[in-house]
């Protein structure tokens, strides 16, 4: 009898040394450093189950056995709460951490730019090339209505999603703006605010600039001159599809276009191109100048001038300057 329960005794012992061992290597696996050699990048389908999303961890070397993965889960109780999406998986990072990044969520940002200037069809074009993105653009916004800015998204967001956001930006950045205009502006609604700055946007490049170049078109407007502005042809030309392929010619400044302000008197007859947010300060809120001119001065910005006299010898001095480069 000694003896029989002198051999119970040695089992349950040994019995309960082995499972010892067996949780405190089911433990080691679970919260242990996993195989992961380096961050990895990969993407979780929508529609995919827990069994292939384990394969597709273990195929990238996430996890190293897609079993114990599906096991994780199931005891966890979180087989319904895995989210598709795309994730960096950091080295050596664990099992247990790996089901829980899947809870929480993609963690993968990704960034569009829309440079100031744009023209909305050339807006949609990039959103259409950025990766990531599903659908497609409906139809191409009306010019002035998206504002230039980085954005972020997350893979297999929608582009049509993103186009609202830019709009909306765009609004509510021209509602605060509005409301700090400056007094005494010789246009009178939003819209034309839009369109003056999408004209200075498109005049110059240089952000200090864009105040100087908006006063310009500000004292020709008060003085019922023409703004005489060579993007407003270049868009009337093009239709804000793109860029124009050859310089201007005198030809082009006679076109027959709402757009040419060559032509028309007063602003043209909408944006032609999305305005940032610097341009739109820069004609709510102009500097007070006397300049009525300004030509390109050779160094990337321009000369400002407050005669016609002035500006020609201007003019005469940047054609100098092209044909010295040119020569």
């Amino acid at each position: 009898m000694g003896r029989l329960l002198a051999i119970l005794a040695a089992v349950v012992i040994n019995g309960g040394l082995l499972i010892a061992i067996f949780g405190y290597l089911a433990l080691r696996a679970y919260e242990g450093a996993g195989p992961l050699p380096t961050q990895k990048r990969m993407v979780i389908e929508y529609g995919t189950g827990v069994p292939a999303i384990g394969r597709e961890l273990e195929e990238a070397g996430v996890v190293s056995d897609a079993r114990l993965f599906r096991l994780a889960v199931r005891l966890e109780g979180k087989g319904d709460e895995l989210k598709a999406g795309e994730y960096d998986f950091p080295a050596e990072i664990s099992l247990a951490q790996t089901v829980a990044a899947l809870v929480r969520g993609p963690n993968v940002s990704r960034r569009i730019t829309v440079p100031e200037g744009l023209t909305s069809a050339q807006v949609v074009l990039l959103i259409e090339a950025a990766d990531g993105l599903r659908g497609h653009v409906s139809e191409i916004p009306p010019e002035g209505t998206l504002l230039p800015e980085t954005y972020s998204y997350t893979w297999n967001d929608d582009r049509q999603a993103i186009v609202r956001r830019m709009r909306q930006a765009m609004d509510q950045t021209l509602a605060e703006l509005w409301e700090q205009r400056a007094p005494d502006l010789p246009f009178k609604t939003p819209e034309e605010a839009v369109t003056m700055a999408s004209i200075v946007e498109k005049e110059t490049g240089v952000a200090r600039e864009r105040p100087l170049v908006a006063s310009v078109f500000m004292n020709r407007l008060r003085r019922g001159m023409r703004l005489q502005s060579d993007p407003t042809v270049i868009y009337a030309l093009t239709a804000g599809k793109g860029p124009l392929d050859r310089p201007l010619t005198r030809a082009d400044w006679q076109v027959d276009s709402p757009y040419n302000t060559y032509v028309v008197a007063g602003l043209p007859a909408g944006p032609i191109a999305n305005p940032g947010r610097e341009s739109l300060q820069a004609v709510l809120n102009p500097v007070d100048s006397d300049y009525l001119y300004f030509v390109a001065d050779g160094s990337g910005g321009h000369a400002f001038a407050r005669s016609l006299d002035e500006h020609n010898r201007n003019v005469a001095r940047w054609r100098r300057v092209r044909d010295s480069v040119a020569n």
